[in-house]
């Protein structure tokens, strides 16, 4: 890895960061708290699912909401690093019963088109991003209590990628993962290698000393769950991305490794909802919810004889 570039690191205050793990989903949600106030955000949330009867279930969220109150905080923003296909966001249950703004990358606009086409949502799923409080730019700042922070566009897992840096707290989404469990696919739509080397580049530019949180941890080789890292554990020792490995390398391993790499587990119901903010789509007449299944949507045979 080079260094490059990247903007200004927020002014090193360490904020009281509580994990929160999904085990059926690998997913790390987080309570990001100013230290100097009561002020938190809350990042990448999850809804639960159960795929096979279809029950909607909040025992996560719940956990979140419960800490925040039992503590006594204020909740002022719910932070999405992405439009996540691996789990549901729960963002609006949490934003209805504590308050604070959900927020995404600027170009949320173009994962709606795209799966918006897919999931043949029709003219009333807007595709703008206006199901979001606030759409984040690279570099616009987010103000939590007394501690400043801000958000640094990283795509190439997908195009609306958001690493937050909160302090010396860094939230990098599925951008990275622990050391040995190296780094995001970008075999969906709009993903690409170089953009996330490029993407990576930018958050291992920053102080090494700063604090790497992630989304996901897959327990690789079956160690215990880890969540928190480093840059300098990056630099060193990312299976995928640690120095001297360049951007032709890295994009070669990348997509040989993509290549042989099944569709997550809840990948369609997840992208239906979480490019809604989080929210189900529109009842049908009977007053029930329905999540689509779009056949050969990422791949398979010709089923054109099959109907009718």
């Amino acid at each position: 890895m080079s260094q490059q570039a990247s903007a200004p690191a927020a002014v090193a205050v360490i904020p009281e960061v509580t994990p929160f793990f999904d085990e059926d989903t690998n997913t790390l949600s987080y309570v990001v708290r100013d230290p100097a106030t009561r002020a938190c955000a809350v990042v990448d949330s999850v809804m639960n699912l159960d795929y096979p009867s279809g029950s909607i279930t909040f025992g996560g969220a719940n956990q979140i909401i419960d800490y925040i109150r039992e503590n006594n905080l204020e909740l002022e923003w719910i932070l999405e690093t992405h439009v996540h296909a691996d789990h549901l966001s729960a963002a609006p249950y949490i934003r209805k019963r504590l308050g604070g703004k959900i927020a995404i990358g600027f170009n949320i606009s173009v994962v709606q088109e795209t799966f918006g086409t897919i999931f043949n949502a029709g003219p009333e799923f807007a595709r703008d991003g206006s199901q979001f409080d606030v759409l984040l730019s690279d570099g616009d700042g987010i103000q939590i209590g007394d501690m400043a922070g801000y958000a640094m566009h990283t795509p190439g897992h997908t195009p609306a990628c958001m690493t937050y840096v909160l302090g010396d707290a860094i939230f990098v989404g599925d951008t990275l993962f622990m050391p040995d469990g190296g780094t995001a696919r970008v075999d969906f739509p709009g993903g690409d290698a170089a953009t996330l080397y490029q993407s990576i580049e930018r958050i291992l530019s920053l102080p090494e000393d700063f604090r790497i949180f992630v989304c996901h941890d897959y327990l690789p080789e079956g160690r215990e769950l880890e969540y928190e890292t480093s840059v300098a554990d990056q630099l060193e020792s990312n299976i995928h991305v640690h120095r001297g490995i360049g951007e032709s390398a890295f994009v070669e391993m990348r997509e040989a490794r993509d290549a042989t790499l099944g569709m997550p587990n809840l990948i369609l119901p997840s992208l239906q909802v979480n490019m809604r903010a989080g929210h189900m789509p529109p009842a049908d007449d009977n007053g029930s919810v329905y999540l689509k299944l779009p056949l050969n949507a990422f791949g398979g045979d010709d089923i054109s004889e099959l109907i009718s």
